[in-house]
């Protein structure tokens, strides 16, 4: 992969191109959630689940109250010193998702790599975005995973309105902090939800599964870091290279073993 990572949603063989999310207008301009900022303040944005409730809980539960459909959005790679932190948003019926499907840390690469087609058959709508190392160099981390996942939202929405969908009446984040309200759905922060919920259970997935691929093709632009293997973790060899082969321009800037190796290389010099 060549040049700088594309900010915006991507448009990779088995991840079909979605529109850039940033700025869809539409429905966020017409002020289409207001009713459903007023219910949020009636506890619509509450967990009132159990952590350790099994997968699909969350949407039967809010099927049963009324509150459908969903968008759900997760993202990976927040720990690595390397590369993108990727987002993902998906809205899919619980009768449409895949067997297998779950928390993608809980499958194998074989078992993630198998759902991404289905996922992307049986989702109402998707969307794939990468905020590369220099955004979360500029921004920090949590910044650019928010900023990611909002734009993974937007290109969602966008999709669902061009086709005439009916507009999502929830909006759940995986974590503990919301994203951008400005134009959205109202939000509910699921910890855990990637094992709570299908929706993002199925963001995660193709989220992890997009993240891969991308550090697998950088191994080659990048040789002698170990990247297809520990996909930039923090591992005992991911450190070893840095040391001694010293930082790369998508190594994360803020990241006290990426800082320290630039500041070796500083005084080398």
């Amino acid at each position: 992969m060549k040049g700088r990572l594309a900010q915006q949603a991507l448009a990779l063989p088995t991840l079909a191109a979605r529109p850039d999310g940033a700025d869809q207008g539409g429905w966020a301009d017409a002020g289409r959630w207001e009713d459903g900022r007023r219910a949020a303040d009636a506890g619509l944005m509450a967990d009132d689940g159990d952590r350790d409730e099994p997968l699909g809980a969350v949407e039967a539960r809010l099927i049963r109250q009324g509150v459908w459909p969903v968008i759900g959005t997760d993202e990976a790679g927040r720990g690595p010193l390397f590369g993108p932190v990727v987002a993902a948003a998906v809205m899919i019926e619980p009768a449409a998702a895949p067997v297998g499907l779950h928390d993608s840390k809980r499958l194998t690469e074989a078992e993630r790599e198998a759902l991404v087609p289905q996922i992307c058959a049986s989702a109402s709508a998707f969307a794939v975005v990468a905020a590369d190392a220099d955004r979360i160099g500029r921004d920090n981390i949590l910044r650019a995973s928010l900023w990611a996942m909002e734009q993974a939202v937007r290109a969602v929405l966008a999709q669902l309105e061009a086709k005439g969908l009916a507009p999502p009446r929830l909006l759940l984040v995986d974590g503990n902090r919301t994203i951008s309200a400005r134009g959205l759905p109202p939000q509910r922060t699921l910890v855990k939800g990637d094992a709570r919920s299908i929706a993002v259970a199925a963001a995660s997935v193709l989220a992890k599964v997009e993240r891969d691929r991308q550090l697998v093709a950088l191994d080659a632009e990048f040789p002698g870091y170990g990247l297809a293997r520990h996909k930039g973790y923090p591992t005992p060899e991911h450190l070893e290279a840095l040391r001694r082969l010293g930082p790369t321009r998508l190594h994360r800037r803020g990241f006290a073993p990426v800082d320290a190796a630039w500041a070796q290389r500083q005084a080398s010099l």
